[in-house]
């Protein structure tokens, strides 16, 4: 059994330690995961990208017509107060160390009530948030790749909705555990649409390639950052249908979310992407990241 830490975390305008929250086994996050999250890094204690992930989570709470229980400026208060607590946090042990880069952990579920599959009015929202520790790609991922498998894109079909329900990327990231690899790059009806935590980006003749921004694709934040990054860069940048064979003839794939920012794959179904090492195109994206987020 795996004892919960005792940082503060947030729950229904409360803070209290993360192992005495509590909710309702009724809650419709807990029955039907009926709630959508959203997970914003913080590096060096400050917020990256926030307002971009706040209007994700507009976007995501207005499909499922869940209304968001606080404003923006109220999020980043509870957000900026669990970011102090965490780095300034004391455990039960007497450890204390600072969480300069961290990851606030936003959910909002349609609340409490008895169990019916059917949208009730009026109802409360459950929100709670968390900041935890985040942790990066190694220096040895960052030097040499990660290897990746793919597998069939077996998801429904708004994928776009940033939603608890996420037993199917559970299913999806465990073809990869089971093999080894870091992530598993999906595909529908043979076309690239993203892995299981993470957006896919393909590398051909210096031009970045992504899968459209439609209900098959969660829009990572890194895909409006991909398209600035490129820009400044130079380096063309399109959104639009990829094939499977495109994929496995690519100069170089990219991994993008919170946690692992920017990273190469150069091992895809036991093969050589590209030339297997880490390409130009990541190394210029990567630096171009890192100076972003040394900027805020």
């Amino acid at each position: 059994m795996h004892s919960l830490p005792d940082f503060p975390c947030y729950l229904n305008g409360n803070y209290t330690p993360l192992c005495d929250a509590k909710i309702s086994v009724m809650d419709r996050g807990f029955i039907f995961g009926d709630g959508v999250y959203e997970v914003v890094p913080v590096y060096g204690s400050r917020l990256f990208r926030f307002e971009q992930h706040m209007a994700r989570l507009d976007r995501s709470l207005a499909e499922l017509r869940i209304p968001n229980p606080h404003t923006h400026e109220a999020w980043h208060a509870i957000a900026s107060k669990l970011i102090a607590s965490r780095a300034e946090h004391t455990s039960a042990d007497g450890t204390k160390a600072s969480h300069n880069n961290q990851l606030v952990y936003i959910q909002v579920s349609r609340g409490v009530a008895m169990r019916d599959h059917a949208m009730l009015a009026d109802m409360q929202p459950t929100v709670f948030a968390m900041a935890n520790t985040m942790n990066l790609p190694s220096d040895a991922q960052r030097r040499l790749g990660v290897m990746c498998v793919t597998a069939d894109d077996f998801r429904w079909e708004k994928a776009h909705i940033k939603s608890t329900s996420l037993l199917g990327a559970v299913f999806a990231r465990q073809i990869g555990v089971d093999a080894g690899a870091v992530e598993t790059v999906m595909f529908r009806d043979g076309f690239l649409s993203e892995a299981a935590s993470s957006n896919v980006w393909l590398i051909k003749d210096g031009a970045v390639y992504g899968p459209p921004s439609d209900n098959l694709v969660l829009e990572g934040i890194r895909y409006g950052l991909i398209a600035e990054l490129c820009q400044a860069q130079g380096i063309p940048f399109q959104l639009r249908r990829i094939s499977r064979d495109e994929v496995r003839t690519a100069d170089e794939l990219l991994l993008s979310s919170a946690t692992k920012e920017v990273l190469a794959i150069t091992s895809l179904d036991g093969r050589p992407v590209g030339n297997g090492q880490p390409g130009p195109v990541y190394q210029k994206l990567y630096a171009a990241y890192v100076a972003t987020k040394e900027s805020l």
